[in-house]
């Protein structure tokens, strides 16, 4: 669309405000949007109570792509059947307006829909929002096909082929969109595999890392067939890519390789409780660079996989997910041992998060300097909640217990004898 179209188009505009045909065009684009709503609203409401759950959970996005796609096609029936009379040059201006807001939505929906939350995320949205409404504004202007012909102007050369800047923006954009339909495509297949229960949580966790790689390595090989480029260049890369891993970049291929045999071994899931050097907590997350753990205290370690590889790991749920916990008391010589060796037992057994079998248990460790030593062992079936505040509930009845029966517990007490010379 050249200038003089522009120039053209705006002057129907202006032209068509004050008239009825300005309001025809008008009342068009109100009723394409209530119609729209209407139909939308409805789509919501079937799927919300016939479509599967996780049906459900994006319904809300596709939602606001599909408003301004189903406006745009209502505009454009209307626009087909006004231009039998009269101008619709408003109705041209509203589709392109809706089409800009459609693939504003359709954009930012697929990158939430690839991207994990976070601060980098809103920047993101509001980067490409941003520049999808300039270069709307430019081409409404009719400064875009202008601004087009500079970059063409802006020549040079890479390698033995010449190239101008636009063709190399096209390139750029093409390999970003390819790119992003194949993070989408996989972020699909990993959310349908992810719900596979017959299949082993770390195996499904290997298959989806393999196959976001696999997707975005056939992408950029799409992206840079379609903008022209040779290939066999990336065997160029490969070289200089092994040379890095040779001479640098060891550590990073090495808690590559680290998190798929961590993955394949199933030494370690998601879920399990461990112990790496001194961080006990949860494994919240397995990436192929690393592992994310999840601390009782509610912070999160990032640990090399490769640390996991070469260090001692204590993996409290292994073979089990049941964990122990040792509680140390002391009763003075002349209490009641047995009744206070029961009192224990029944105050663990009455807890609620302690495990009947195997039952808790009191054994003597060995006579103090002020009492006997006791250990009460018992065994819990969520390790991943702690066991501080557990501990504190069992101590403060083993307490009151020991009240009650005249059980008391000892504490260290030294004689000072002054001897005159």
């Amino acid at each position: 669309m050249n200038q003089d179209n522009f120039h053209l188009i705006w002057q129907e505009i202006l032209a068509d405000i004050s008239t009825p045909a300005g309001l025809w065009q008008l009342f068009v684009v109100i009723a394409a949007c209530t119609m729209a709503w209407a139909v939308n609203g409805a789509l919501r409401a079937y799927v919300m109570r016939r479509a599967p759950e996780h049906w459900k959970l994006g319904i809300g996005g596709i939602n606001r792509v599909l408003f301004p796609l189903s406006s745009l096609t209502f505009v454009l029936i209307g626009k087909l059947i006004l231009a039998y009379w009269q101008h619709t040059s408003l109705l041209l201006l509203a589709s392109k307006l809706l089409l800009a807001m459609a693939a504003v939505r359709l954009i930012v929906y697929t990158v939430r829909y690839i991207t994990e939350p976070g601060g980098m995320l809103k920047v993101l949205e509001n980067s490409i929002s941003g520049l999808i409404w300039i270069v709307m504004a430019l081409h409404l202007s009719g400064v875009l096909p202008e601004i087009l012909n500079v970059l063409e102007d802006i020549k040079f050369n890479v390698g033995k082929n010449p190239v101008n800047l636009l063709l190399m923006l096209q390139g750029i954009l093409t390999i970003v969109v390819t790119i992003l339909i194949a993070l989408w495509f996989s972020r699909v297949i990993e959310n349908k595999l992810m719900r596979v229960q017959h299949i082993n949580m770390n195996l499904r966790v290997v298959l989806t890392k393999l196959l976001r790689v696999f997707l975005l390595f056939i992408a950029v090989l799409i992206a840079l067939s379609a903008v022209g480029l040779d290939i066999t260049m990336l065997s160029v890369f490969g070289g200089a890519l092994g040379v890095g891993l040779g001479f640098g970049l060891q550590r990073i291929a090495s808690n590559y390789v680290s998190g798929f045999i961590i993955l394949l071994d199933k030494s370690m899931q998601i879920g399990d409780v461990v112990t790496i050097d001194t961080h006990y907590g949860v494994v919240s997350d397995l990436r192929t660079r690393y592992l994310v753990l999840r601390k009782l205290d509610g912070t999160q370690v990032i640990i090399p996989n490769e640390t996991l590889i070469v260090n001692p790991v204590i993996n409290h749920s292994f073979t089990d997910h049941k964990a122990r916990v040792q509680m140390p008391i002391q009763v003075s010589y002349d209490s009641p041992l047995e009744l206070a060796m029961q009192l224990m037992v029944d105050i663990a057994v009455g807890n609620s998060r302690v495990l009947v079998e195997p039952k808790p248990a009191v054994q003597i460790k060995g006579f103090g300097e002020s009492g006997v030593d006791l250990m009460l062992s018992l065994w819990i079936p969520d390790p991943e909640e702690g066991s501080g505040s557990l501990q504190s509930d069992i101590y403060l009845e083993i307490w009151r217990a020991f009240q009650i029966n005249n059980i008391s517990i000892p504490f260290p007490q030294r004689e000072v004898r002054i001897l005159a010379n």
